[in-house]
């Protein structure tokens, strides 16, 4: 199943690192606007520049990834499988699944599970379809190219909804939130694992100085590519905390939500249920 969507402009100048996170809840004002990273957008445009972001990245994404954490975003994902517990028989949905390091893990874990990658991209998709883990999975494992925010699938679909480091670049969170609590089983749980904040401010001000300074230009030496990981880093810093993140999340209808911290709070795992 394929579906699409489209371009990015020159990044123009923007606050600095230390500008506040402001609410993500919704738009910035009556007239349809959101943030793409320190910009303000029309709501109407901010997937088409999500999506030219990816496509550029795509054929990278995996590389940057291991260099910008260095490495650590495995043990972040290997700790949300390790409180996710896959089982034998569950329907996973991965959403912003990118290349399908989630659905790889939780499948390794669950021999018996079936799952679905679902991202905005498909150049993304590709690049997954390319990785030998997804040829030796073969039919339990399927690619959909769709919008979070409007799942082409029908109600009570999966027993189990993640997203990892994809929330944040949506347009309107509460919808994907809802569209998850949705296509969710009764009994079944959502899972995302997003970059957060941290508690102590000093080390909140080293982390943006290595966003800010390291990470584009990394991105410009590795993927040919500043203006992408710019607006990485900042859509990092201009996600909402735990504590409101989690609020979000009960907002949506998901009940026993919980959040644990990783790496002192570089990233967070936020966890709901649909009782």
């Amino acid at each position: 199943m394929q579906r699409t969507a489209s371009p990015m402009s020159d990044h123009p100048d923007t606050p600095g690192p230390n500008a506040p996170a402001p609410e993500t809840t919704g738009p910035a004002s009556g007239r349809g606007e959101t943030h793409f990273g320190f910009r303000t957008v029309d709501e109407a445009d901010k997937a088409g520049l999500v999506h030219g972001v990816f496509t550029r990245v795509a054929s990278r994404y995996d590389v940057m990834n291991d260099l910008m954490s260095g490495g650590v975003h495995r043990l972040w994902k290997d700790a949300m499988m390790d409180w996710l517990a896959p089982r034998n028989g569950q329907h996973l949905l991965d959403v912003a699944g990118g290349t399908g390091d989630i659905a790889f893990r939780f499948l390794r874990r669950a021999p018996g599970a079936s799952a679905v990658v679902l991202d905005l991209t498909k150049s993304m998709l590709d690049e997954g379809r390319k990785r030998a883990e997804a040829e030796s999975l073969g039919p339990r494992l399927d690619w959909v190219a769709g919008d979070a925010m409007a799942l082409p699938f029908p109600d009570a679909s999966f027993d189990v909804y993640t997203i990892s480091f994809g929330i944040r670049n949506v347009t309107r969170i509460p919808d994907a939130l809802g569209e998850a609590f949705r296509v969710l089983r009764p009994g079944g749980r959502l899972m995302v694992l997003e970059f957060s904040q941290l508690p102590n401010p000093a080390l909140q001000w080293a982390y943006d100085r290595y966003s800010f300074n390291v990470i584009p230009v990394m991105g410009q030496i590795v993927a040919r590519d500043r203006d992408s990981y710019q607006y990485l880093v900042e859509s990092i810093r201009r996600f909402p905390d735990q504590e409101r993140f989690a609020a979000m999340i009960r907002d949506a209808g998901f009940e026993q939500v919980k959040y644990r911290n990783l790496s002192m709070g570089i990233a967070a795992l936020h966890s709901g249920w649909k009782l």
